[in-house]
């Protein structure tokens, strides 16, 4: 029940109907099990049961179907829309602390850590452009969303930056800090991934300490 639920919210964060963000799924779990050369139109088309025209109609050429797949991956990190005036300090540290859950949780993941594997596997190669599209579609999208939030707690005089990027640059430095790359390089994550309710709230009081708005 909870991946349809989050299958859902992904599908509605980046405006994919139901049925394309089936086939994402689909496609994501070709690239965990299968590796790169998993990733055909055709093993896509017999996996999610459609017709290679849908997916060129839907998503072009490779490239857009890879752009498409990490956008759909870094939806599943939630960050509500909230206005500074419905904010207050607690209500600000329940979202960001969600927001650091999900993040935590989806960069964990076999599907996140299949991408950063291969654009890693990639960075030398002429021409690759996974690296680029893992910034653009993936990070820097879910920046610009938890940035929203920032930007709202700022105006609603509970937090204090002058760089909204900056400032979501120390969060995401105090949540994923070096575990993510020790996941990369093939430490289980199973004993991490108990902590991280615990490390998502002790990432975000460190954050309100620096940036919170004091008197």
């Amino acid at each position: 029940m909870q991946d349809v639920l989050e299958s859902r919210g992904a599908n509605a964060a980046s405006g994919l109907t139901e049925r394309q963000g089936a086939v994402l799924e689909q496609a994501l779990r070709l690239l965990v099990d299968g590796g790169e050369k998993a990733l055909t139109t055709a093993g896509i088309a017999r996996a999610a049961n459609c017709s290679k025209e849908s997916l060129y109609k839907w998503f072009g050429d490779r490239d857009g179907l890879l752009s498409a797949m990490i956008s759909y991956q870094a939806s599943k990190v939630r960050t509500l829309d909230v206005s500074a005036g419905a904010l207050d300090v607690e209500g600000l540290r329940r979202h960001l602390v969600a927001f650091a859950r999900d993040l935590l949780d989806v960069l964990a993941g076999d599907v996140s850590l299949a991408l950063n594997r291969l654009a890693i596997g990639q960075a030398s190669r002429e021409g690759s452009k996974l690296g680029h599209m893992l910034q653009e579609r993936g990070r820097r999208q879910i920046g610009r969303r938890a940035g929203a939030l920032l930007e709202a707690g700022r105006k609603a005089g509970l937090l204090a930056f002058d760089d909204a990027e900056e400032a979501y640059g120390a969060l995401y430095g105090l949540v994923v800090s070096d575990w993510h790359l020790r996941m990369l390089l093939g430490e289980e994550p199973s004993e991490m991934k108990k902590g991280f309710s615990r490390r998502a709230e002790r990432a975000v009081d460190a954050f309100l300490t620096l940036y919170g708005k004091k008197g």
